[in-house]
């Protein structure tokens, strides 16, 4: 499962010349899995065999169209669990503390709720609990499946595979609730939907007080200042 995870976040990574040029290796990683079953590999198939048929700026601009034009595909979790909430900045410190913990540095750039730095993160833990942090936010993943597939897009497969690995059977009821509350993708109004809230990482649940990294910071530190006062 670990390979196979990493195989599906480089896939949903931003297309370039080196993914192109290593789609025979991912591609016997999939092949590999056997938990995948025979028509998860075709439709991953077919998206791999586009990747490494089509020029790198073709697929570039199929990428952007899809993923960075469209908040209803976006590939950043929190944003169809929490939108603009407040609770967005919290839970992306727990998340990064979570990442932490097993060891997954983030890139100064890249945002912790990333899809495919989700998944690197799933392939750190022990298969057992790699399912289960794959099933967690499963509602979403179907969501964006279903979503892929109304678009005729190949990168559904790559969804369809996550949701496979979970093991995982989405909450109907939670897939409805984000289709219905999926933001338009007119494009007259695509500029006007990301003009968002800034989102801040020094705030709290509603229910208790700061929890996390934010929480850790400040314990270590009111340590640090009772150290220095006994020493004093």
């Amino acid at each position: 499962m670990k390979l196979m995870l990493r195989t599906l976040a480089a896939i949903m990574g931003y297309p370039s010349g080196e993914l192109r040029a290593h789609v025979t290796e991912l591609r016997a990683v999939v092949e590999d899995e056997k938990a995948l079953g025979p028509h998860v590999h075709r439709r991953l198939g077919v998206l791999l065999d586009r990747l490494e048929r089509e020029e790198t700026i073709d697929a570039q601009a199929t990428y952007t169209d899809l993923f960075d034009r469209s908040r209803a595909l976006s590939l950043h979790l929190f944003e169809h669990v929490h939108g603009d909430n407040r609770e967005r900045g919290q839970a992306m410190l727990d998340l990064a503390e979570q990442y932490m913990q097993a060891g997954l540095l983030l890139e100064s750039q890249e945002l912790p709720d990333y899809i495919p730095v989700f998944l690197e993160y799933a392939s750190c833990l022990p298969p057992a609990e790699a399912r289960e942090t794959l099933a967690q936010p499963a509602h979403v993943f179907a969501a964006l499946e279903q979503r892929l597939r109304e678009r005729d897009s190949d990168y559904a497969a790559v969804f369809a595979a996550i949701l496979t690995l979970s093991g995982a059977r989405p909450d109907h009821d939670a897939i409805d609730q984000l289709q219905k509350n999926a933001p338009s993708d007119d494009p007259a109004r695509i500029d006007e939907e990301w003009e968002e809230k800034e989102v801040t990482f020094t705030g709290a649940h509603e229910m208790g007080g700061p929890t996390g990294i934010v929480a850790r910071l400040r314990a270590k530190g009111k340590a640090m200042t009772a150290a220095r006062g006994t020493k004093g």
